[in-house]
């Protein structure tokens, strides 16, 4: 692959497709890194808008004005659901701030992280140190690189938590066959009694919630007792964002405004800018169009029938 050092784009400007209709675009100073790997394109551009940004195969993964937004909506719920998470497993995550903010839970005694691409990681560790602020030093962080799936076929390891930082399933892409049945029915063995599994599940805003986002939540309810879709604004992406937690017993759920800051209180987990006991409610109270159209998805995404993001 080849890497290109800084490159001044005289204040170009970058457009990404939000659909066949709508884009957004960014102005950028200049491109710190630009390659291809074995499983897709790689770019780290500098831009006066939106800081240093990750794009993979022409999507933005992270931006350093927000990510902080993406990264506690993902991680947090989940881990603060769990009453004492030990175990936890990172499939993709590359920047490593995912990998950030789980190890700010002391409970956390083992964080296993499964990313694809190598050079993707090692391009963050070297241009994104803001993102990752040293996770990849922690010695709780054991990090692998490979398929995901293959890892989870292949290892009878187990977990309290397993959180899905994933790009998007483009057609394209390398993810398309982790949003499917076959392979949440094979993160449910996965699990460890009162497990939870989260993943990031695409757009949800008002013009592309049915584009992924009601798929992934319909197909994760066809192998787990109750799952928790919610959302959130991310500014770099152009448009609100969709989460789903899953949650392994019926008797399962997302917690109360009050647990959410008594565990960050009782964990020391302290200084999040995004997330606390007032913005969990917000995150999980979806207006009326999304509830509905939640109730009527009736897409199953599996490995013959896979759904792929514009």
């Amino acid at each position: 692959m080849r890497s290109n050092h800084v490159d001044d784009h005289n204040n170009d400007w970058r457009y990404e497709s939000l659909n066949e209709n709508l884009f957004v675009g960014t102005k950028v100073s200049s491109t710190i890194f630009s390659g291809i790997s074995p499983f897709q394109q790689i770019e780290v551009l500098d831009t006066p808008g939106l800081g240093r940004c990750l794009i993979l195969d022409g999507k933005t993964q992270s931006a350093e004005v927000d990510e902080f937004i993406y990264h506690e909506s993902l991680v947090h719920p989940a881990l603060l659901t769990h009453p004492h998470p030990s175990s936890v497993c990172i499939a993709g995550g590359g920047e490593g701030a995912t990998a950030r903010e789980i190890l700010k839970h002391p409970t956390v005694e083992n964080l296993l992280m499964v990313d694809l691409d190598p050079t993707v990681v090692e391009v963050c560790r070297t241009h994104l140190v803001n993102l990752h602020q040293g996770a990849f030093e922690d010695a709780r962080l054991t990090l692998q690189f490979g398929d995901a799936r293959e890892f989870f076929e292949n290892s009878d390891y187990k977990f309290d938590v397993i959180v899905l930082d994933l790009a998007d399933p483009t057609e394209s892409g390398p993810a398309g066959k982790l949003y499917t049945k076959e392979f949440y029915t094979l993160l449910a063995k996965r699990l460890n009694a009162g497990g939870v599994i989260v993943t990031q599940a695409g757009p949800a805003s008002v013009v592309n919630h049915r584009e992924v986002f009601t798929a992934i939540c319909n197909t994760l309810k066809q192998v787990f007792p109750v799952v928790c879709p919610y959302t959130v604004s991310v500014q770099s992406f152009g448009e609100n964002w969709g989460f789903a937690l899953a949650f392994s017993e019926t008797s399962m759920t997302t917690i109360a405004p009050k647990v959410v800051d008594e565990r960050l209180e009782f964990r020391n987990v302290f200084g999040l800018r995004s997330y606390d006991s007032i913005s969990h409610g917000s995150l999980f109270g979806l207006p009326p169009f999304l509830r509905q159209a939640l109730e009527s998805e009736i897409r199953i995404i599996t490995d013959a029938s896979p759904l792929f993001i514009y």
